[in-house]
């Protein structure tokens, strides 16, 4: 009896390890690997610095200038996500952007590279949509993360951020972030 019950043990372990990978279906997130990452600057603002109004729904709501530092030279694209987590109703999205050429470390405000696709975001739009927090409330954080994939991503051009999640689970070279502040 005691052998029977080590053995199913040892069956029930190894198939949850075996379900572990990251092609289950549900949204997963990129896990890049620790000793690579991207150093994202922006000359608009520091890390957790303030974003400035241009750059949001309160000025001329263009993406701002970025500049990436440490993207592996055998990265095949980058992505780019800005996402504002203390949304009232949960995370959301402002910029999703793939097919952005590895060697395009520098982005221009408000233009996207050549060969880019702008992907939906929560405002239900195709491109950048600036910060634009609650009138009154606490300034909100907004995180711009980089990654560099190992291979080009295939996705609708309505692909949600999950989409874009799951599409580079596993391709994930580095990563890198930036968050700013906004308030109204």
């Amino acid at each position: 009896m005691r052998p029977r019950i080590v053995i199913v043990a040892v069956a029930a372990a190894l198939g949850s390890v075996a379900g572990c990978g990251g092609d289950g279906g549900g949204p997963s997130v990129p896990t890049p690997s620790a000793s690579q990452r991207i150093a994202v600057t922006s000359a608009a603002f520091t890390e957790n610095g303030t974003i400035p109004r241009q750059y949001t729904c309160d000025g001329s709501d263009v993406s701002p200038p970025l500049a990436f530092v440490g993207v592996p030279a055998d990265a095949a694209e980058l992505v780019v996500v800005l996402e504002d987590p203390n949304a009232p109703h949960g995370t959301f999205t402002h910029w999703l952007m793939w097919g952005v050429p590895a060697r395009d470390t520098r982005l221009t405000a408000g233009t996207a590279p050549l060969g880019a696709t702008e992907g939906r975001n929560s405002f239900k739009k195709s491109g950048y949509g600036g910060p634009c927090p609650p009138k009154g409330a606490a300034p909100h954080r907004y995180v711009l993360s980089v990654y560099a994939s190992d291979r080009k991503l295939t996705l609708a051009g309505d692909a949600s951020p999950d989409d874009v999640r799951r599409a580079l689970t596993g391709h994930t070279l580095a990563s890198g972030t930036l968050t700013g502040r906004y308030g109204r």
